[in-house]
Parts: C-alpha cells; structure tokens; sequence
C-alpha cells in the first residue's frame, strides 16, 4: 500500500507545483494589462446596432467606486474598429508607466458609405451601385456617448473626454473637436485626411457619398459646410481644446500641386493657432501614411495632452 500513496503524493505534489508556477505567471502577466472586450449598443440614429471595442485598464474590476477618462478611437477609411487592437500594448505600456491616467478606451466601428462615412451626417440618398449614407456623427456623438457612460464608470465630462483617430478618423476627431468643444477637451489627429479648399478629384470623400446630397455624391456646399467649425472657431475660454496633429513627412504627393496630407497639417495647425482658447502642438515625424507614425504619434499625443491638461487642472485650483 506504501507504493501507491507515495505515487498520489507525488502526483499531488507535482499537481500543486504546476498550478503555483501557473498562478505566478499570470501574476507576472496581469500588472498593467487591460482588457479588450467587443461590445454593441443600439443607435436611434443609424436604426440599427453600432459595433465598438471597449479597453477597460487593469484594476477597473477592482476598484468600483473609481471613474475614469475616456478615449474615443476612430480609424481610418477602409479599415474597421478591430485596426484599433494594435493600440491596447501602447495603452498599457503608458499607463503602467504612469505617463497617461488610467483610462476607458472606445474604438467604434465605421461601416456606412462601404467604410467612407468621414464620422459625418450624410445626407446622400444611394443609387444602385453605392448603399445611401448615415447619420454616423450624430450616432457616435449622442447614442454611442450616451451608452458609454450609462455602462461604464466614466467622467462624465468635457474634460474628461478625448478623442483620436487617423486619416478619415483623423477629419473625424478635428470634426468631433471642433463641432461639439460641449463633449471633448482634447484631440489627438493623425495625418487627418482635411483638405482645403475642395478633396481632390479621386478622394474618397467625393466618391462614397459622405459628402453628398440626394443622388449625388459629393456637394461642394456640404463639404465646406462640414469643414467650417476650425475656420470659424467662436473663441471661448470656457471651453479651451488640447490639440495635438501628427503627420509623416513621407506622406504621398497628392496632384500636380505638389501639396500631401503634410502641407495640409501644417495649414491645419496655422488655422488652430489663431484662436486663444486652441493650445495646438504639431509633429512631422519620419514615416508615410501608415503605422508607423500613427503609433508614434499617439504617443506623443497622449503625453503631451496629458501633461497639458494636468497644467490646466493646477492652474484652475490656484
């Protein structure tokens, strides 16, 4: 009888060896990962359901009295919210390092206009090649807000909010910034697809619809219409905004003009510094469209949003 109970203690021993080198490892994993979870809500202003990704940073589960910052992701044309996966390693490494506050990301989904929908109310009807456009600001602005902060411990506040994206996300968050200043204190716009005066002739925004009226798909007065709130920003000091533009200096050669989403940064950020209540940085970093210089830019957009608004929070208490 020795034999056998000598092997069970040995195969219990192993047993709890195991389950120990188990549980250390994922004590050696759990510090400063978030969780990345795919969620829906319904959209009184689409008529159907909107598709988002929610970050929730480590700790969130156990601390229920806590609330947090929110960070709005939009992507690019073409891409979906599941681009915005690559971001979760940044979140975590900044927050763990203590350059950015714990915080509640939400990266959307962006399907209308066969992914071109520029985060706009478009009022393009379709015709038999092209599905008509949808209300896609006014879903993420007001349901997808609203939603988030009915189901997650948010601060529900401007100051509080912030918003980022890149190409077409990148006019997204100007737009969301500039547009609605009641909901977001800061934006971070990655080689923002903000042209000036007109999109060029075989742009996107003039052949899906986002733009358009009726049955055409682009209308030169909507375009301008849509573009005017950081041209004619109302200068308010209650509602200061931390902008942060980064774009790559490789960025492709538009038309015989000559002009890239670079030339068009930089003009964007002129037009930003005009206005007191605007604190606007700008970084042409190494890099084309891609990437490489939208991680580097949210980086950088992060800290130096952050650092800003920790500033501003100190001087407000004086």
């Amino acid at each position: 009888m020795r034999a056998p109970r000598a092997d069970f203690l040995r195969r219990l021993a192993t047993a709890v060896a195991f389950a120990l080198a188990a549980l250390a490892l994922r004590a050696d994993e759990t510090p400063g990962q978030g969780t990345l979870v795919e969620e829906s809500c319904a959209s009184a202003a689409l008529g159907h359901a909107l598709g988002f990704l929610v970050y929730l940073p480590a700790g969130y589960d156990a601390a229920p009295a806590r609330t947090y910052p929110t960070l709005y992701l939009l992507h690019g044309r073409g891409d979906s919210m599941q681009a915005w996966r690559q971001a979760k390693p940044l979140l975590d490494a900044l927050i763990a390092d203590g350059k950015i506050p714990p915080l509640i990301a939400v990266m959307p989904d962006a399907p209308s206009s066969r992914r071109a929908g520029y985060y706009v109310d478009s009022q393009f009807a379709g015709t038999d090649q092209l599905p008509a456009g949808e209300a896609v600001e006014t879903a993420l602005t007001r349901d997808l807000i609203a939603h988030v902060d009915r189901t997650y411990r948010t601060r529900a506040e401007r100051d509080g909010r912030a918003v980022a994206g890149y190409s077409m996300g990148g006019y997204g968050a100007a737009r969301f910034a500039f547009a609605h200043p009641e909901l977001f204190a800061s934006a971070i716009v990655l080689s923002p697809a903000l042209y000036e005066p007109l999109p060029p002739v075989d742009s996107s925004a003039r052949t899906f619809g986002a733009f358009g009226r009726g049955a055409a798909r682009f209308d030169e007065a909507i375009y301008r219409d849509l573009a005017a709130p950081w041209l004619d920003v109302k200068n308010d000091e209650r509602l200061p905004l931390r902008l942060f533009i980064a774009v790559g200096d490789d960025e492709p050669i538009r038309d015989a003009t000559g002009e890239s989403l670079t030339t068009d940064a930089v003009r964007f950020h002129q037009h930003c510094r005009r206005h007191p209540q605007v604190e606007a940085q700008l970084r042409v970093l190494d890099g084309g469209h891609d990437w490489k210089v939208w991680r580097a830019g949210l980086a950088a957009g992060f800290e130096w949003c952050w650092s800003v608004a920790r500033v501003q929070a100190n001087e407000t208490q004086r």
